[in-house]
C-alpha cells in the first residue's frame, strides 16, 4: 500500500486576465504588493504548522490564479519556512504551475532557484484559432517556447491541454495531442480535460445564448477515446479521469487528495484536510483576496471553516476520490482513514449490478472503475452510496 503523504497547497490568486471557461477562485489585479502578499502566506503557513508539526512533507504545490506571476523570492521563502516547519521528504515535489504568457526563461531560472522541481505549464491547445477562443493571451509559439525553456531548467514538466471544443472532429483531436505528445519528449505527464460550461462564467452566458455548442455526447465519447487510445500509446496511460503519466511521473501533491491524504491549504480560498487528534478536519480560507490578507493580517489566519467531518462524509469523500484513480481504492488505506471497512460504506446490491454491468472490479485489495466506469463515474458513485 503506498503512502498517501502530506502536501502544502499555496493558492496564489492573481492573473493577467480571467479566461472565459475558468471558475477558479482567480482575479485580475493592476498591482500586488509582493512583500506583504509573502508576509501574510508565511503568517497562515505558520498558524497551520503549528497543528501538523512532526510530519514529513511530501509535496509542494504553488497554483492559482497564475503563481508564475508570484515573486520567486515568495517561492523561496514558503520553501524555507516548510523546511523550519516540517521535515522535508527526500524526494519533495514542489509543483508551480504556470502560463506561457506570464512567464519567461529568467524567471523559470529564479523559480528553479527557489526550489521549484516541476513546472505545470496552461497550454490547452496547440492551434492559435482555439486559443483565441479560449481567452488565451499566448499564441502556439509563445506556448512552445515557454515549453522548451521550463523543460530545460525543470527535472518534470506538465502541460494541461483541453479538448471537446466545439466542432472539434476526433481526428482533429487525434493529431493535436499526438503533437503535444511529440512536444513533451521524455518528460511524462499530462492533464487532458474536457471543456464544461461552468455557471457564473462567460463561457456559460455565451453558451446559454446558443452562441455555440458543445460535442453531442456520442462525439463526446470518441473524443476521450481517442485521448485513452493515444496516450495509452505514447507510454503515458491514464492513473486517474484526466491525468496521464508514464510510470513514475504522476503528480505526487494530486495523488495526496486522491488517496485521502492530508495536506494543508493556505491563501484565498484555499481548502485543506487535516487530521487533529485523530479527527478528520476540513479547513477553507476567505475566497476574497483583500478580505483574505486583512484577516490573516489580524488574526494570523482567515480561516472561514475548520470542521470535523462526520465518519458518513469522510467515507463518501475517499470513495469519490478514490474512484478517480486508475488504481482504484486501496480497502486497507479506506479502512485505516474511514474507520471501518469499505464494505459496511457502500450499497452491496448496486455494488454486485455494477460489477456485472462491467463498469466496476471488486477484488479483496481494491474496487476499481472499469474504462466503462470511468465514463459514467457520477453514476457507478452515486449507486455506490447508500441514500
Amino acid at each position: 500500500m503506498k503512502d498517501e503523504g502530506f502536501g502544502l497547497y499555496v493558492h496564489w490568486p492573481f492573473c493577467l486576465s480571467k479566461c472565459p471557461y475558468c471558475d477558479f477562485n482567480s482575479h485580475v489585479a493592476d498591482r500586488v504588493d509582493q512583500a506583504r502578499w509573502r508576509r501574510a502566506l508565511l503568517t497562515e503557513l505558520a498558524h497551520y504548522a503549528a497543528d501538523t508539526s512532526g510530519r514529513t512533507l511530501t509535496s509542494v504545490f504553488f497554483g492559482g490564479g497564475t503563481p508564475s506571476l508570484m515573486e520567486p523570492e515568495t517561492t523561496a521563502a514558503i520553501l524555507e519556512a516548510a523546511g523550519r516547519h516540517w521535515r522535508l521528504a527526500p524526494d519533495l515535489e514542489v509543483t508551480l504551475e504556470a502560463n506561457p504568457g506570464a512567464v519567461d526563461r529568467a524567471k523559470f531560472e529564479g523559480f528553479a532557484q527557489a526550489g521549484v522541481n516541476r513546472v505545470s505549464l496552461g497550454v490547452q491547445a496547440l492551434d492559435d484559432a482555439a486559443l483565441a477562443f479560449l481567452g488565451r493571451r499566448h499564441d502556439r509559439g509563445e506556448a512552445l517556447a515557454a515549453l522548451e525553456a521550463a523543460q530545460s531548467l525543470f527535472a518534470r514538466t506538465s502541460i494541461d491541454l483541453i479538448y471537446a471544443r466545439p466542432g472539434q472532429a476526433p481526428e482533429e483531436w487525434r493529431q493535436e495531442l499526438r503533437r503535444a505528445l511529440e512536444i513533451l519528449a521524455g518528460h511524462g505527464h499530462l492533464s487532458l480535460y474536457q471543456l464544461t460550461v461552468e455557471q457564473g462564467t462567460k463561457f456559460y452566458l455565451d453558451w446559454h445564448r446558443g452562441d455555440w455548442r458543445l460535442p453531442e455526447e456520442d462525439d463526446a465519447v470518441a473524443l476521450w477515446q481517442v485521448t485513452r487510445e493515444e496516450t495509452a500509446r505514447a507510454g503515458l496511460p491514464a492513473y486517474e479521469v484526466s491525468n496521464h503519466a508514464r510510470p513514475g511521473e504522476e503528480c505526487r501533491h494530486n495523488l495526496v487528495y486522491w488517496r485521502g491524504g492530508d495536506y494543508v491549504g493556505v491563501g484565498p480560498g484555499a481548502h485543506g484536510r487535516l487530521t487533529l487528534a485523530g479527527v478528520p478536519h476540513a479547513t477553507r480560507q476567505h475566497r476574497a483576496p483583500e478580505i483574505w490578507l486583512k484577516r490573516v493580517e489580524e488574526a494570523g489566519h482567515a480561516a472561514t471553516d475548520r470542521e470535523p467531518l462526520d465518519p458518513d462524509q469522510r467515507a463518501e469523500e475517499l470513495l469519490l476520490m478514490g474512484l478517480r484513480l486508475t488504481e482504484g481504492i486501496d480497502k486497507a488505506r479506506f479502512a485505516r482513514l474511514a474507520g471501518r471497512p469499505l464494505a459496511d460504506c457502500i450499497d452491496a446490491a448496486a455494488l454486485a449490478g455494477l460489477a456485472e454491468e462491467g463498469l466496476v472490479t471488486d477484488t479483496p485489495s481494491h474496487l476499481r472503475a472499469t474504462e466503462a466506469g470511468m465514463l459514467v463515474l457520477n453514476g457507478v458513485i452515486a449507486a455506490l452510496v447508500p441514500a
